[in-house]
């Protein structure tokens, strides 16, 4: 792909829309809606790399309630012609097929790879890579079988939705969890970048699912960047054609 002048790339996650409370929710949501705004003009391409909910489950005939503003605002810009792309995290694993259907945004359930103006780019959201958390790696191949989202679907909407954000709910609340630390090589998402160098070159690898927004060089050039997210940051980065930055919105 090569960028017509002036436009840009954008890439941003872990918005964990509905947490830790409804007023809360729809506060950021108003934020991210004015950000969305803010890069309407100048943006090619918006890439939303996962945890877009803190729960997301989809029926055959039901979505969850809510998002009102965030949805309208993505149908807006995708009617408009900005070529939207979403990614799936370990919170919002079961889209299939509303964004798509709807929205016109393709959803990928892999990380993918991208060569934009002669840079390569892997993009995902990194959960499930590299060495490590092996618990997790096998609960994901339950839920991501479709069987298994057969037979939760077999449970009525309100009790569907309602138990997987309570399962959701379980783990630490992102909105009130301690600053994590960035681990430098010892972070999965780092080895797992340094071994796909040895195989292939990529100039950027760009993650979310650690809510760490930060660059880290890595060896040949390359750049690991980690999103952050918008319960703490309200960060993204953004591909001018040339440079790739992390940046921080500010209404």
């Amino acid at each position: 792909m090569e960028l017509p002048k002036g436009k840009k790339v954008y890439f941003a996650s872990d918005f964990h829309l509905g947490i830790p409370d409804r007023i809360t929710s729809i506060e950021r949501e108003k934020r991210l809606c004015a950000w969305l705004d803010s890069i309407s003009g100048d943006a090619a391409v918006l890439y939303l790399v996962g945890d877009i909910f803190d729960t997301w489950f989809e029926y055959k005939h039901v979505v969850p309630k809510g998002f009102t503003r965030f949805m309208g605002k993505l149908a807006e810009l995708s009617d408009k012609g900005l070529t939207i792309e979403a990614f799936t995290g370990n919170h919002d694993l079961w889209m299939m097929g509303y964004f798509q259907d709807e929205l016109n945004i393709p959803v990928h359930y892999e990380p993918i790879t991208r060569e934009i103006n002669g840079k390569k780019f892997f993009i995902g959201h990194g959960d499930g890579l590299g060495p490590g958390d092996n618990g997790y790696k096998l609960l994901k191949k339950v839920m991501s079988n479709r069987f298994s989202q057969w037979l939760y679907r077999r449970l009525h909407p309100d009790t569907g939705v309602g138990l997987a954000g309570w399962l959701s709910r379980l783990g630490p609340k992102h909105a009130d969890a301690p600053e994590k630390e960035f681990l430098g090589e010892s972070e999965w998402l780092v080895q797992f970048a340094n071994d796909k160098l040895t195989k292939v070159h990529i100039d950027y690898f760009i993650f979310g699912h650690r809510h760490i927004a930060i660059e880290y060089p890595l060896p040949g050039n390359s750049l690991y960047v980690n999103l952050g997210d918008w319960i703490r940051y309200d960060s993204y980065a953004v591909f001018d054609g040339d440079d790739l930055k992390l940046k921080f919105y500010k209404a």
